[in-house]
């Protein structure tokens, strides 16, 4: 079970498609924070690892809050003879070396959102002043690969930056991120030729993807990963996603728990407050809503692999968790087949790179072993 704490819905940036509702400024206290994670504990059966991963609005504005927390957790661990894991999402203006030695000692792990070259993020991730935020990030990023080689970087692709989205794929990897975790702004008003320019994208991302994989390049681009195994292991996203509220749980600055990050602030989709527990039959209320085959995709042959059962992405993008986004119908019946024909003609050329990463369950272990080895050679 992973738990997510919104620190707070304050940010030191106005990102033009963020969806955190900051009509009333809120900031989690302490205690809080550690009812949530005794909240995480509870929910996680046996001895299994308890995720805690710190959001926002932005995180960093309360470090103090974050380290007062991962002390206390660690306190709590050391007591119940439990392992945890820490991660925070930050939009990196304030992430300075002391926050990233920090995260080193403690084991935290970061995450940081970046859209790619500068004339595609400086169109949406702007600060409070509405200036561009690129450079600022960029140093940051900097910063934390030095120290974090596997940081990944969260990716935000709009119709007004989409025509930039391989060329900012290129860059995040030349920067030195290996993890590119992308994600369309599906709520944005797409159009038809935005869409072409979308394909066209794919297409040479595909072809980057292909040339990274025979070069035997470390190359992780979540788009075509999750489709490259869904169609290899026969998993469906339904069994891959948090399953709204079962294995992730959200709690706003007030303490109010939701089913995934998409509901905090809206509370006709609390299940429950950190201070008296879950409201079981509201949460399996909604599991089953949107566990419910959707009537738009019973007969839709690509159903299996697409991400319309994530309820979290189809509240934000038509307002409720039983109606898919046509914008996301769209991008799946682009992107299969290209990813499809990718993975034919690397699996054709034998590709040990290919094999290794979607075949072999033991490939993330080697490959950090192998990256270690390597580090320490050099």
């Amino acid at each position: 079970m992973h738990v997510t704490l919104h620190l707070t819905n304050g940010c030191n940036m106005a990102c033009e498609y963020c969806y955190v509702h900051q009509t009333k400024a809120q900031t989690m206290t302490p205690e809080t924070a550690m009812q949530g994670v005794e909240l995480a504990v509870r929910q996680t059966p046996g001895n299994s690892s308890v995720g805690v991963v710190f959001f926002g609005g932005e995180p960093l504005l309360h470090k103090d809050l974050i380290r007062h927390t991962i002390r206390q957790t660690q306190l709590l661990s050391a007591e119940l003879q439990r392992p945890f894991h820490f991660k925070i999402t930050t939009n990196g203006l304030l992430l300075d070396q002391e926050f990233i030695d920090y995260s080193k000692e403690t084991n935290l792990f970061i995450a940081l959102s970046m859209d790619g070259i500068q004339s595609a993020h400086d169109k949406h991730r702007i600060d409070i002043e509405g200036k561009g935020t690129f450079q600022r990030v960029e140093q940051s990023a900097i910063h934390l690969l030095a120290s974090h080689p596997y940081a990944p970087v969260l990716m935000t692709v709009n119709p007004d930056t989409v025509q930039w989205y391989a060329q900012s794929v290129r860059y995040l990897y030349t920067l030195g991120f290996h993890y590119i975790i992308c994600s369309l702004n599906y709520a944005a008003p797409w159009t038809e030729e935005d869409m072409a320019v979308l394909k066209e994208q794919y297409q040479k991302l595909a072809d980057y993807y292909y040339e990274m994989t025979l070069a035997e390049e470390k190359f992780y681009l979540s788009p075509f990963e999750v489709k490259i195994s869904s169609h290899i292991n026969h998993k469906t996203y339904k069994h891959e996603r948090c399953e709204l509220g079962k294995r992730q749980l959200s709690v706003g600055p007030d303490g109010s728990i939701f089913p995934c990050v998409q509901f905090v602030g809206e509370p006709e989709f609390a299940i429950g407050h950190v201070s008296t527990g879950l409201d079981e039959q509201r949460r399996e209320l909604l599991y089953n809503q949107n566990e419910a085959e959707k009537e738009t995709c019973k007969t839709c042959a690509v159903r299996g692999r697409c991400n319309h059962y994530c309820g979290c992405m189809n509240k934000q993008t038509t307002g409720s968790i039983d109606e898919v986004s046509p914008v996301q119908c769209a991008n799946e019946r682009i992107l299969l087949p290209i990813v499809d024909r990718l993975a034919e003609r690397l699996f054709k050329k034998r590709s040990g790179m290919f094999i290794q990463k979607h075949y072999n369950d033991y490939y993330p272990l080697v490959s950090l072993v192998e990256d270690k080895k390597n580090k320490s050679n050099g």
